[in-house]
């Protein structure tokens, strides 16, 4: 049994699918026709949603989420409003901006873009420092193919950003729900004993992978739930990690941050971004903010992509994972985690609890120590990386004295270019080193061919990279590299 709320009313689920998606529960079960599906895959936002999560405190932020590959057993302990829940009267800032700027043409996309930028209303009325870059981020993953974007900005400017306009919606925003600490553990299952457990503590975790070391760990489902969706796949055996506190903590101290596996991309990404500005840019464009809300950085870690966004430069900063099980704990260096093509070094009934992370040895802002990222795809926004290359430097003076340089997308893992390092350390950084180091990278990587980019184009993008860090290091300390990130290489 799941418990939350939908549109400001209490709800209990027993027996229903936990394959289900939660687009696909509100459509078929619920009759709530008004959140739309277009892709089923979490990239064009005509699923939008918003969803309710209560902190510690008892009180509400609200995110928006791609229904589509949000699993039903996620709604448990939440708060889910969707387009449904705007019809009645006062009509939100936003869907008036939206009528009067003639945001809206054939309007299938409308109501995902609506739940966007009402979740943004949301947060900028508690946060007021909204600009047109934040809206811009909020609008990411929602494709309009009619009406063009002006409009929909426009709309956005006039309700939020121009200042966020009152809006009491009867205290739809204010539901009610019980805190995280109050939250129980929860399981659901059908009738053909398809099962979705929520443990709320390690313990759980531990007791219910040691029983059944066969069942799929699931977090944010951004990536999971498009075996079901895309696939067709029906997994049977379904066990979220979103639940257990230890495994959303994020410690900082004064060797640097431990991060559970369990903390979403945002989440993770403001820290990051503090200690290592390289990581801000990088992760704007990692999914949407849809999805950068719900995906998790140990199910990033856990899947073992090779073209997965936060490897490659949390391998350059020399990170470490610990791994959890009823046997006990160990922690490895995350370079070694990885074995092979989708196949990492976890055993059976064993999980990822957190990912340590060092602080910088010096001020990240100054030329003696420097992390630089870039990616490279085919779409701005929104897309998968065909090369991300992440480098790390110490210097002492113009000598390179130590370095680690990890690339994604040209391997069957996210690998260390361990030659190319090896050419640089000792070296002076500059035109001649890099050129050795990129000759050097034909050691390091063979890569394939595949619809993303062509072998010969990942070996010229890889060596390129090197040569845009020496371009920004030479640039200054203070340069703004965002530029260089992204950039469509």
């Amino acid at each position: 049994m799941i418990e939350f709320h939908l549109n400001g009313q209490p709800l209990t689920l027993e027996s229903t699918d936990p394959n289900l998606s939660i687009l696909e529960w509100l459509r078929t079960k619920m009759r709530l026709t008004g959140t739309k599906e277009g892709c089923a895959s979490g990239d064009c936002g005509a699923c939008t949603v918003m969803l309710g999560t209560p902190s510690e405190q008892n009180e509400l932020s609200y995110q928006s989420v791609n229904s589509c590959i949000a699993l039903i057993g996620s709604l448990h302990g939440k708060h889910l409003v969707t387009i449904d829940a705007l019809q009645s009267e006062p009509a939100h800032p936003v869907q008036t901006a939206m009528v009067e700027c003639h945001g809206s043409q054939c309007g299938f996309c409308t109501p995902g873009i609506i739940m966007s930028l009402v979740a943004l209303h949301h947060e900028a009325a508690r946060h007021p420092d909204c600009d047109r870059h934040r809206v811009l981020e909020a609008l990411s993953g929602n494709l309009c193919r009619c009406t063009g974007y002006r409009p929909i900005m426009d709309a956005a400017t006039r309700s939020i950003v121009d200042g966020v306009q009152e809006w009491d919606g009867g205290g739809l925003l204010d539901t009610p729900v019980p805190s995280v600490k109050d939250t129980p553990a929860a399981s659901l299952q059908d009738a053909q004993g398809k099962r979705f457990d929520a443990p709320v503590s390690l313990e759980q975790l531990r007791d219910l992978l040691a029983r059944s070391p066969g069942a799929r760990l699931v977090a944010g489902s951004t990536d999971l739930a498009l075996e079901i969706t895309q696939q067709l796949k029906t997994l049977p055996h379904l066990v979220s990690t979103e639940q257990v506190p230890e495994l959303q903590r994020i410690d900082i101290t004064n060797e640097g941050l431990c991060i559970g596996a369990a903390v979403s991309y945002r989440r993770a990404g403001s820290v990051l971004n503090e200690r290592w500005p390289a990581f801000g840019p990088m992760l704007e464009r990692l999914g949407s903010l849809q999805i950068r809300n719900r995906g998790t950085l140990g199910g990033n870690i856990g899947n073992a992509s090779p073209i997965a966004d936060m490897p490659p430069p949390l391998i350059a900063l020399g990170a470490e994972v610990q791994l959890d099980s009823a046997e006990g704990e160990r922690w490895m260096a995350l370079e070694d985690f990885f074995l092979d093509y989708r196949k990492t070094a976890l055993r059976a009934g064993e999980f990822i609890r957190s990912v340590r992370v060092s602080k910088p040895r010096s001020d990240a802002s100054t030329a003696n120590e420097r992390l630089f990222i870039y990616k490279v795809s085919k779409r701005l926004d929104d897309d998968i990386s065909a090369v991300l290359g992440a480098f790390w430097f110490q210097f002492d003076g113009e000598q390179i004295s130590d370095c680690r340089l990890a690339y994604g997308g040209m391997a069957a893992t996210p690998k260390r270019a361990r030659a190319a390092e090896a050419a640089l350390r000792g070296a002076t950084f500059d035109d001649a080193s890099i050129s050795h180091a990129i000759a050097a990278l034909a050691n390091d990587f063979s890569p394939l061919s595949d619809v993303r980019a062509s072998a010969a184009y990942r070996a010229q993008v890889a060596g390129n990279l090197l040569r845009r860090a020496l371009l920004e290091y030479g640039a200054g300390a203070d340069s703004d590299n965002r530029l260089m990130v992204t950039d469509y290489a």
